[in-house]
């Protein structure tokens, strides 16, 4: 049986959907250059929100020693009293693409319906900035968010990371980085479909090669690109990592089909044996994105439920309407994230 045909029917016209608009894999550094041409075309092309209850600002930080600047991008609720809970977001793409604007409509939702502090870090890409640049600017701009807390207006105890695919691969590198150079590490890591092996060497990982969101080849090059010539260490690679005890409790979730399926459901194994609290979902029928392409369909719902009602259970926030909680954990009906 081919990986197509194990995807959830209801999720194969948005597998169909973003197969059009991304023909092709990414394989050449022409493949990326036309692939990061074709996300910024459709991120111009998307709906804004109107009169949003929120406020974004941009701001310039200190990036890592010897490194430039970093952005990031701060989302506050507006009509809200006292210290909220905080997530820190990771941007998907690979390691190779995306920015703040990938995410931002995910963040405002966020913002708005738990309610919190959202903080998105515009990390630097490989490849013109492989192995350690990106993830030393998400841990630089963790660190900057975590002690300017009272000025964001967040409570340091209620602080969640976040991220998709690469950016849950990043997740855990950080939550690695935290806690080896004694950083506070937050309440609860999640670490959605993470990329974090590079050896693709896994069932899953020779099962999807032709499906058309994030497939072997991709992998690959992304991989081959991030690291460039770096060995695959703890923090480059959090499947390789020796030590896993005194992590954040953590939330993985995965479809069956989905590149990263056994290298996340071993990874999520390794952190149970090593005393982390962890909390494991592999979805049948879904693949990698399907969530954020498929936002109407039931297992998409499931799948955005399960999250928004972990992060208000550990961040102790209640819904503020009924009907909201399955909007903001991911993209639903944005082709973006699918492209990993």
């Amino acid at each position: 049986m081919s990986a197509i045909d194990r995807v959830d029917p209801e999720l194969l016209p948005s597998l169909h959907e973003v197969r059009t608009l991304f023909p092709g894999g990414l394989e050449t550094l022409e493949d990326l250059t036309a692939k990061r041409a074709q996300i910024k075309k459709l991120l111009s092309m998307r709906p804004q929100l109107q009169d949003a209850p929120v406020v974004k600002e941009d701001r310039t930080i200190p990036g890592p020693s010897d490194a430039p600047d970093l952005s990031v991008r701060i989302y506050r609720p507006i009509d809200t009293e006292g210290a909220l809970p905080a997530i820190y977001n990771i941007h998907g793409g690979g390691m190779v693409m995306g920015d703040v604007e990938f995410d931002d409509t995910f963040a405002e939702n966020l913002c708005t319906e738990l309610p919190c502090i959202v903080v998105s870090v515009d990390y630097r890409l490989a490849p013109e900035n492989p192995y350690p640049a990106p993830v030393e600017d998400c841990y630089a701009g963790y660190v900057w968010m975590m002690s300017h807390a009272h000025e964001l207006g967040f409570d340091r105890d209620r602080v969640a990371i976040y991220g998709q695919s690469a950016g849950g691969g990043l997740v855990l590198a950080l939550s690695l980085l935290a806690r080896d150079r004694g950083a506070p590490l937050p309440a609860l890591q999640m670490a959605l479909a993470p990329m974090i092996d590079p050896d693709n060497a896994t069932p899953s990982s020779h099962e999807i090669t032709d499906l058309g969101t994030w497939d072997r080849s991709d992998n690959i090059a992304a991989w081959q690109w991030y690291l460039a010539g770096h060995e695959p260490d703890t923090y480059a690679a959090p499947a390789h990592a020796e030590n896993l005890t005194d992590l954040p409790p953590t939330f993985i979730d995965v479809g069956t089909v989905d590149l990263f399926r056994d290298e996340d459901i071993r990874f999520a194994m390794r952190l149970m044996h090593a005393g982390v609290p962890t909390e494991l979902t592999v979805y049948p029928g879904a693949y990698h994105g399907a969530e954020n392409l498929a936002g109407n369909a039931p297992l998409a719902q499931q799948i955005l439920t399960r999250r928004m009602e972990t992060l208000r259970r550990v961040l102790g926030q209640k819904s503020p309407t009924a009907g909201t909680a399955t909007t903001a954990a991911g993209h639903p009906g944005s082709v973006l994230s699918g492209v990993n």
